[in-house]
């Protein structure tokens, strides 16, 4: 499994740069020649991880969210989305569905579910205090193999 592609990006963590990291990743993928599913898909999930760090890591003290993407030559996409925020206190009852940590926000609580819906496979790696990694994976032209 060879690298094609990398990226590495990052912005400060305001509600306006959601769009940007979906319109970052959706170029960056464009050389897959992605399905229009296939596209939506990672932008979704891209859009929830996101908004996590925003929403929940960071909360309303604001900081940098970093991305980066990679490519290998079997169309498979890894891209990392992590913020230096607060950490989730238990990773395995935060993916939990409907489980959220700002009811008061009113938050569904849905994002790892939706992320994991879209994806092949959804990794959280997280440490209270030090922020949270969120790790998407999917292969493209999968779904046309089904």
């Amino acid at each position: 499994m060879n690298i094609v592609n990398e990226i590495s990006v990052s912005f400060p963590s305001k509600s306006c740069n959601e769009s940007l990291a979906r319109s970052i990743v959706a170029a960056f993928v464009m050389n897959l020649d992605p399905t229009v599913n296939e596209l939506s898909d990672i932008k979704t999930a891209v859009s929830e991880a996101v908004t996590n760090c925003i929403v929940h890591g960071y909360r309303k003290s604001g900081g940098t969210i970093y991305i980066k993407g990679r490519i290998t030559d079997n169309n498979r996409l890894t891209i990392r989305i992590r913020d230096k925020g607060c950490g989730i206190d238990d990773v395995e009852k935060a993916m939990e569905p409907l489980f959220t940590t700002a009811p008061e926000e009113e938050r569904a609580g849905l994002g790892f579910a939706v992320m994991q819906s879209f994806c092949d496979k959804v990794r959280v790696k997280s440490e209270p205090g030090k922020g949270t990694t969120v790790t998407l994976e999917k292969t493209f032209g999968a779904e046309n193999d089904r």
